[in-house]
């Protein structure tokens, strides 16, 4: 099925703990409550709730189909063509998710994609930053600074919470126990003490 217009695309980027999940999820029920046909897709290397689910820091969860490869997303364009496909951890996907979306967009398809537009060490994490550029609509959320409870548009990777920082990956996935939201003045990783 072709629609004879393109769909829009619709980019939810943050932090970490910003709420990124909880607003596509929100976004999910809503469109699903209006009679739309959804898909929602995760990354496999989030495997937090399972091999099938997305779940939010605060507990929330939906089943999903979880895909590792972009090129997997031209699946969703055989058979009946979904109206929404909702994309969480899309900066997992790398740059080929970008060909990926324009494919659904081609289709009519209205595309959610949520996911970190920096990296742990406050560097852009494409291709997040890409998609918010040639996005329709961008939602930009901060999380809590866990030093002075300011907005923290940054999150930093704890020292010593899985071995040598050095090495680890922006690929990583974890929560509270391996990361932190900061703001601007507390991003770097020694500064502060977790506020209580």
């Amino acid at each position: 099925m072709h629609r004879s217009e393109a769909g829009r695309l619709h980019v939810i980027a943050g932090p970490m703990f910003a709420g990124k999940t909880e607003e596509l999820l929100r976004r999910v029920r809503r469109s699903r409550l209006a009679g739309a046909r959804v898909e929602v897709i995760g990354h496999a290397l989030d495997t937090r709730a399972g091999v099938d689910r997305l779940r939010t820091h605060l507990g929330a969860s939906l089943p999903a189909r979880m895909m590792s490869d972009p090129a997997q997303l031209a699946v969703l364009l055989t058979g009946e063509v979904p109206d929404l496909v909702a994309i969480d951890e899309v900066q997992f996907f790398g740059a080929g998710v970008l060909a990926a979306i324009d494919d659904l967009l081609d289709a009519g398809v209205q595309v959610e994609a949520a996911g970190l537009c920096v990296t742990y060490d406050g560097e852009p994490f494409e291709p997040v930053p890409a998609l918010m550029a040639v996005a329709e609509e961008v939602v930009r959320l901060t999380a809590v600074c866990a030093v002075c409870g300011r907005d923290a548009a940054f999150h930093v990777r704890l020292a010593g919470s899985a071995g040598d920082p050095h090495a680890v990956t922006a690929e990583q996935v974890g929560g509270i126990e391996s990361y932190q939201a900061r703001c601007r003045t507390h991003r770097s990783a020694g500064d502060g003490a977790p506020r209580r």
